[in-house]
């Protein structure tokens, strides 16, 4: 969100006339939101994460809308392709580097032998990343075991019964995990288990380590395409991040909470 603004206010436009609304993490608000913006006849929606996204699709076919935050648009049911979305939606994918992750895994906790993967079961995003994971892993000869929750209620008990099972942890950018990753991260530490997240922004509510995107730098020059260079949106080709955009982040408290030492190459 931040990022998207600070582009758009550097490319000319007035930070006052652009509206922000939360949906607190609950799925019919995004629809009561998606309704709201349609009704005021904004120019463009910019929806972040996979749901708010869906909730504007189907609360529109006229404006533009750009999604960020979502990892896969053709099975979200957003665009046609990601080379031509063909509607009114395109955006900028955070498809994480599983494969990144996976070796970051087996390099801070090389003695591990079980990774459980800990996802929300009506993500459609989550399990899409947690097939892709459990194929990552298994290629380096790990075992995996998938944790699936379904609500909030549901984070601290699903948590609990996988650190009583497995010797670390991954959490893909999954939206009800990220909201509540101090949950999770808490049963976690306490169990003495590293969690690899997703994004960074999880690693900063107490996961352990990533190497993941930059949220920030996924935003607003489609947004410019469309708004100043008039483009149509269904021929923007959804974004995703270059290999520049990626950063490694790690919670050293975490780390010493867990009695987990950094290898060198890693600190700093």
């Amino acid at each position: 969100r931040d990022g998207f603004i600070d582009a758009l206010v550097e490319a000319g436009f007035n930070r006052e006339n652009i509206d922000v609304q939360n949906a607190q993490g609950e799925i019919p608000n995004c629809a009561t939101i998606a309704t709201k913006f349609v009704n005021d006849k904004v120019d463009l929606i910019l929806a972040v994460a996979t749901p708010a996204a869906q909730a504007a699709a189907q609360a529109t076919t006229e404006i533009p809308i750009l999604a960020t935050a979502v990892t896969d648009f053709v099975s979200a049911g957003l665009v046609n392709s990601d080379e031509v979305p063909g509607g009114n939606v395109s955006g900028t994918s955070d498809m994480n580097p599983i494969e990144e992750q996976a070796d970051l895994l087996v390099k801070l906790v090389p003695e591990a032998k079980t990774v459980g993967i800990l996802y929300c079961s009506a993500e459609d995003n989550s399990i899409l990343q947690a097939g892709l994971a459990t194929a990552a892993f298994e290629a380096r000869g790990l075992k995996v075991i998938p944790y699936t929750a379904a609500d909030v209620n549901e984070i601290q008990p699903v948590t609990t019964k996988a650190v009583g099972e497995v010797d670390a942890l991954y959490v893909p950018t999954d939206n009800l995990f990220a909201e509540n990753m101090p949950t999770a991260a808490l049963v976690a530490e306490n169990a003495k288990i590293p969690v690899i997240c997703g994004e960074s922004g999880m690693v900063d509510s107490g996961g352990t380590a990533t190497y993941g995107i930059n949220y920030y730098k996924l935003a607003a020059a489609q947004a410019v395409e469309i708004l100043v260079d008039g483009k149509d949106v269904g021929t923007v080709p959804v974004g995703f991040a270059s290999v520049e955009d990626l950063e490694f982040a790690v919670n050293e408290a975490n780390c010493e909470a867990i009695g987990l030492t950094l290898p060198e190459d890693l600190k700093g």
